[in-house]
C-alpha cells in the first residue's frame, strides 16, 4: 500500500509544487510589513512565478505519459485534466501579475491574493482530476472557501465585503444541496468512485432511475453555481463587480475552467453509455440550461455601463457555449472545450488588463472612460478591439475558431436548434462588444492625459497576450491537434 501511494505521488508533482509554492509564499510574506516595498516583495512575486513555471513544466511533460488512476482510483491523471490544469496555471500567473500592478488591491492584501490564488489553483486542479465524490467535494470546497475570502479582500470597501457575503451565502446553500444529491447517488449505487458507477448505470431499475434524476439535479447545483450557469448565476455579476479587478479576472478563469472540466468529466462518465430515460432527461435539461445561460448572459450584458459587470455577464454566456461541448458526449466535444478554454484565457486577460489600468487611472471602469483611447494609446486600443472582435466570434480570430468547433460538434449530433441559438447569441454579443470599440475609436476623449498604467512594459505584456488571439485564429490546426490528444480516461 505504501509503495502504491509513493507511486501515486510521482504522478502528483505539479499539484505538490503549487502546494509547496503556497507554503513558501506564506513564509516570505511573513518577513515583511505592509510598508515594505523592497526586495522581500520582489522575492514574493518571483517565487510565485517560479513555482508556477515549475508546475507548468511538469504538467506539460505529463501530457506525454499514459493516463492512469492514482490514490486507489480516487484521482485520475489523463490528458484532458492535464490540459485543463495547464490553462489554470497560466490563468493564475496572469492574475498574479495583474494583482501586482493593479491599484484596485490594497498593498497589504496583494500578498494574500497570491497565496489564496495558489490555494484556489490546487482546488481547481484537484477538481479537474476528481474520480470520486469525496475528492470532488474536497476540490470544490477548497476552491470555494478560499474564493469567499478573495472576493472580500478590500475590507474597507462595502461593495467588496458585500460581494464576499453574497458569495458565501450562495456557495453554502449550493454546497449543501450538492452534498444531499451525492448522498442519494451513493445510497442508490453503493459507491463513491465514478469509474465504478459506469457499469452500474446500465443496470438500473426504473425505481432507481426515478431516485437518481432529482439526485443528479441536486448534484448539478454545485457545479452549476461554480460555472455560473442559469439559474445559478445570480451571484456572479454582483460578486464580479464588487470584487477587486484582479479578483474578478481570476474568478473569470480558474474556478470557471475547473467547473467546466469537472462538468465535462461527470457528463461523460454517467451518460456516455446507454442509460435510457436518465440520459435523455439529463441531456434535455443541459440543453435547456446551456441555451438559457447563453441568452441570459448576452441579453443582460447589453445595458451594462461597467466593463467589469459587462464582462461578468459575458463570462456567463461563454460558460453556456462551453457547456455545449459537454452535452455532445464525445471526443469532439471535449476537444472543442479545451480549445475554447485556451482562447478564452487570452481574450479575458487582455480585456481585464486594459480595464484594470483604465480603472486605476480614472477611479472607475465606466465604459465612457475608454473614450478616445485609440488616440492616447493606439496599441492598447487595437489590442482591446481585437479581443472584443474575438469574444464576439468574428473571423479570422481565435474566438471564431473556438465557437466554430463547438458548433461543429453540436451540428454533428444534429442539435440544430442549439446551433441556431448559439449563432443568434453570437450576433447579440456583437452589439455590446462593438459598443466598447465604438467608444474607443469614435468618441472623443475626456482629456488628452495618458493612462498611467499603460506604459511600455504593460503594453508589451498586453501584446504578448493578444498575439495568440491572432495566431490561434490563423494557425489553429496545431492547437486543435494537441487538444484532440487530451482525452478523458473513463473506465
Amino acid at each position: 500500500m505504501a509503495l502504491n501511494y509513493l507511486a501515486s505521488i510521482s504522478h502528483y508533482i505539479p499539484e505538490l509544487l503549487v502546494c509547496f509554492t503556497m507554503g513558501a509564499l506564506i513564509l516570505i510574506e511573513a518577513t515583511y510589513g505592509n510598508d515594505d516595498k523592497g526586495s522581500s516583495k520582489k522575492m514574493f512575486y518571483w517565487s510565485s512565478m517560479i513555482g508556477l513555471l515549475c508546475a507548468l513544466i511538469y504538467q506539460v511533460k505529463g501530457l506525454g505519459t499514459d493516463a492512469t488512476h492514482i490514490f486507489t482510483k480516487s484521482v485520475v491523471m489523463d490528458h484532458f485534466s492535464g490540459f485543463a490544469k495547464i490553462v489554470m496555471i497560466l490563468s493564475t500567473a496572469g492574475a498574479i501579475y495583474l494583482s501586482k500592478v493593479s491599484k484596485d488591491l490594497y498593498e497589504g492584501t496583494k500578498a494574500e491574493f497570491g497565496i489564496l490564488a495558489m490555494g484556489i489553483l490546487v482546488g481547481g486542479m484537484l477538481l479537474a482530476s476528481a474520480n470520486n465524490m469525496l475528492i470532488f467535494f474536497i476540490g470544490i470546497e477548497t476552491l470555494s472557501i478560499l474564493s469567499y475570502a478573495m472576493a472580500a479582500l478590500k475590507k474597507n470597501d462595502e461593495r467588496s465585503t458585500e460581494a464576499g457575503l453574497k458569495y458565501v451565502l450562495y456557495g453554502g446553500a449550493t454546497s449543501g444541496m450538492m452534498l444531499f444529491g451525492m448522498s442519494h447517488i451513493f445510497g442508490t449505487l453503493g459507491t463513491i468512485n465514478f469509474s465504478e458507477m459506469i457499469p452500474m448505470m446500465s443496470a438500473l431499475t426504473e425505481d432507481q432511475i426515478l431516485i437518481l434524476i432529482p439526485s443528479f439535479l441536486l448534484f448539478f447545483v454545485g457545479i452549476g453555481y461554480k460555472i455560473a450557469c442559469v439559474p445559478f448565476h445570480m451571484w456572479s455579476p454582483d460578486v464580479y463587480e464588487g470584487s477587486p479587478l484582479p479578483v474578478t479576472a481570476f474568478f473569470s478563469l480558474v474556478p470557471k475552467f475547473a467547473g467546466i472540466a469537472a462538468f465535462t468529466r461527470l457528463t461523460q462518465i454517467f451518460f456516455a453509455g446507454d442509460v435510457g430515460m436518465l440520459k435523455h432527461s439529463w441531456i434535455f435539461l443541459l440543453m435547456m440550461v446551456a441555451a438559457l445561460t447563453m441568452t441570459v448572459g448576452n441579453v443582460s450584458a447589453i445595458g451594462q455601463r461597467s466593463i467589469k459587470r459587462m464582462l461578468a455577464f459575458s463570462s456567463i454566456s461563454h460558460a453556456g457555449v462551453m457547456m455545449l461541448g459537454a452535452i455532445v458526449l464525445g471526443e469532439m466535444g471535449a476537444t472543442a472545450i479545451l480549445f475554447y478554454a485556451v482562447t478564452y484565457l487570452f481574450m479575458t486577460l487582455v480585456a481585464f488588463y486594459i480595464a484594470s489600468f483604465i480603472q486605476d487611472h480614472y477611479g472607475n471602469d465606466h465604459i465612457d472612460r475608454f473614450a478616445g483611447l485609440i488616440k492616447k494609446h493606439p496599441f492598447a486600443a487595437i489590442a482591446m478591439t481585437i479581443t472584443m472582435f474575438s469574444l464576439a466570434g468574428l473571423p479570422p480570430l481565435a474566438g471564431f475558431v473556438a465557437k466554430f468547433n463547438i458548433l461543429a460538434a453540436v451540428v454533428q449530433q444534429k442539435y440544430y436548434v442549439l446551433a441556431v441559438i448559439t449563432a443568434v447569441n453570437s450576433v447579440i454579443s456583437l452589439y455590446y462588444y462593438m459598443k466598447v470599440v465604438r467608444v474607443m475609436v469614435l468618441k472623443d476623449a475626456e482629456s488628452d492625459e495618458k493612462v498611467a498604467g499603460l506604459g511600455f512594459v504593460n503594453q508589451l505584456i498586453i501584446g504578448v497576450y493578444t498575439a495568440p488571439v491572432l495566431i490561434i485564429g490563423i494557425f489553429w490546426q496545431k492547437l486543435l491537434s494537441l487538444a484532440n490528444g487530451a482525452l478523458l480516461l473513463i473506465k
